[in-house]
């Protein structure tokens, strides 16, 4: 599958009712707000958690994760990739095919290129341990086959930094803080609900808001693709996991949350920019108290126009887009024309 070869703008929009959509562990867990504007802010890692959480459900691999249901550290998931691979000869030939650079390397450091390659690496990688060579190789066998294994190493990345690996890749896709596109009202009575402990139980608060309208505004770099691997399919796969692991997130604080739109600008393969953060071009109109979809509309004009001058110019090759089929049109006003995704298709 071809790494992705253009850059993206994308907008993600849903919407939060009677529930908490990214409690703040300084604040009683209260929803994360900038109480000068009176909006709710959602973190970059709780969509991020949500991709991750809803990949690994489908079956993916994630990065420092769950082995045998328990947590394990970075060094043991390491070790846990590397003996997948070492032990599939299969998966290695075809690692080697590809990395003409790294079979050479190997036969190396061990004069064998088929067999039992497990057995090959630990029964030299002990003696080899100072070696420089064989720190070089390690270096990039384990950082290509990690990459290979874990989809959000692909996506967003990371620091690897454990004994014989120090990588640092920036994530092809960055996901903006959200915000709602509109002041926000809490809860003033907070639920109370019973915690059970071992041996007792306690009282604590459940803090919600009435209703909110956020929207996250992300990117994804073909240059950082390049160096983490994220393919075309990997792409498609964010896609439906933004808005199918919002969904899948049903606990008793995040009920009442729905994804309502997705767009994302793609550009040009020989365009290196972006337009930016797209909310700004977004005009936003409500009636108070804002409790529900119908009181708040959201014009796009702003930015279909300046989208069309893009396209004019040669920069954007097309716009793709999903829309909540409930969401009626009425409330997203002047949308730019979009080439339809099937966001809910299964994975």
């Amino acid at each position: 599958m071809p790494i992705i070869k253009q850059n993206s703008d994308f907008l993600f929009g849903f919407q939060a009712a009677m529930t908490n959509c990214n409690g703040d562990p300084d604040q009683e867990n209260k929803p994360r707000m900038d109480y000068e504007t009176s909006t709710v802010l959602v973190s970059d890692g709780r969509r991020k958690r949500d991709v991750r959480d809803f990949l690994k459900n489908k079956g993916f691999s994630i990065f420092v994760d769950t082995l045998a249901d328990k947590k394990v550290p970075m060094e043991k998931m390491f070790e846990h990739v590397r003996d997948s691979w070492l032990k599939d000869s299969e998966k290695m030939q075809l690692l080697f095919s590809e990395n003409p650079h790294l079979a050479e390397k190997w036969q190396a450091l061990f004069a064998k290129n088929e067999g039992n390659f497990k057995d090959i690496y630990l029964e030299k990688s002990k003696k080899l341990k100072k070696n420089k060579d064989f720190i070089e190789f390690n270096n990039l066998f384990l950082t290509e086959i990690i990459k290979r294994s874990l989809i959000d190493i692909r996506l967003f990345g990371s620091a690897m930094a454990v004994e014989g690996v120090s990588r640092t890749f920036t994530g092809p896709v960055q996901i903006s803080w959200g915000y709602s596109l509109h002041p926000v009202e809490l809860v003033k009575s907070n639920t109370i609900t019973s915690i059970m402990n071992d041996d007792n139980s306690t009282f604590g608060k459940k803090h919600k808001l009435y209703y909110a309208l956020v929207a996250h505004y992300g990117t994804m770099n073909k240059y950082s693709a390049r160096l983490t691997g994220m393919t075309e399919e990997d792409r498609d796969l964010f896609r439906k996991s933004l808005v199918q692991g919002l969904m899948s997130n049903q606990t008793d604080s995040k009920q009442g949350q729905d994804p309502l739109f997705y767009l994302e600008v793609v550009y040009s393969p020989e365009f290196d920019g972006y337009l930016g953060d797209l909310r700004r071009f977004l005009k936003v109109e409500y009636t108070e108290p804002i409790r529900k979809l119908e009181d708040i509309t959201v014009d796009f004009n702003q930015l279909t126009s300046v989208l069309k001058n893009m396209k004019k110019k040669g920069y954007v090759e097309k716009v793709l887009g999903w829309r909540h089929p409930f969401c009626r049109a009425e409330h997203l006003i002047n949308m730019p024309e979009y080439e339809a995704l099937d966001l809910w298709a299964p994975v």
